[in-house]
């Protein structure tokens, strides 16, 4: 079965981005594991009070030990893994041809380590906030309002934020049985 890691802030990642995905992953038989801006052993801290040990901090992140890395947003997730690790690990994911994902506000991290470029993707937005669907077009991504976006068949798949969360995990579900 797939290794699957998921890349939580510290602080305020949403909460069912990341329980809801894992949970279908799991009964699925997948190994799930957890990095963050914070050392290994440490707990990060959901917008909603989740707490989850976290397995590998940002900066031991080896992306060729996974069959897929998954961003989970929430309103944690700008300021503690919008920065040049999280980007590192997406470029890496990318060249060494693994799943990446990406919910709610994350894929604006995606965009901006350069892999969204000629993608289609989604990302959160609301109606007093387009930011986010701004950065997806400047640096070269398709903006797609939709719930869930698959491209390079399964191999790039970015969703709008929590309502998506379960279609979101059947969609990572999907890439890895494919």
């Amino acid at each position: 079965m797939a290794k699957v890691l998921f890349i939580l802030a510290k602080e305020g990642f949403r909460d069912e981005e990341f329980l809801v995905p894992a949970e279908i992953l799991q009964n699925k038989g997948h190994q799930i594991f957890v990095a963050s801006n914070t050392n290994k052993g440490n707990k990060a801290i959901g917008a909603d009070g989740a707490e989850v040990i976290v397995d590998v901090s940002l900066d031991e992140v080896n992306v060729k030990d996974y069959d897929m890395i998954v961003f989970v947003g929430g309103p944690g997730a700008l300021e503690n893994l919008n920065n040049e690790k999280s980007y590192r690990i997406a470029r890496e994911t990318v060249e060494n041809k693994k799943h990446l994902a990406a919910i709610c506000i994350s894929p604006t991290i995606l965009a901006q380590s350069g892999v969204l470029k000629n993608k289609k993707a989604t990302v959160w937005s609301s109606a007093s906030y387009k930011e986010s669907i701004e950065i997806l077009k400047k640096n070269g991504a398709e903006y797609v309002d939709e719930p869930v976006v698959v491209e390079d068949g399964g191999y790039l798949i970015t969703a709008n934020g929590p309502k998506a969360a379960k279609e979101f995990g059947n969609a990572l579900s999907r890439a890895l049985e494919e």
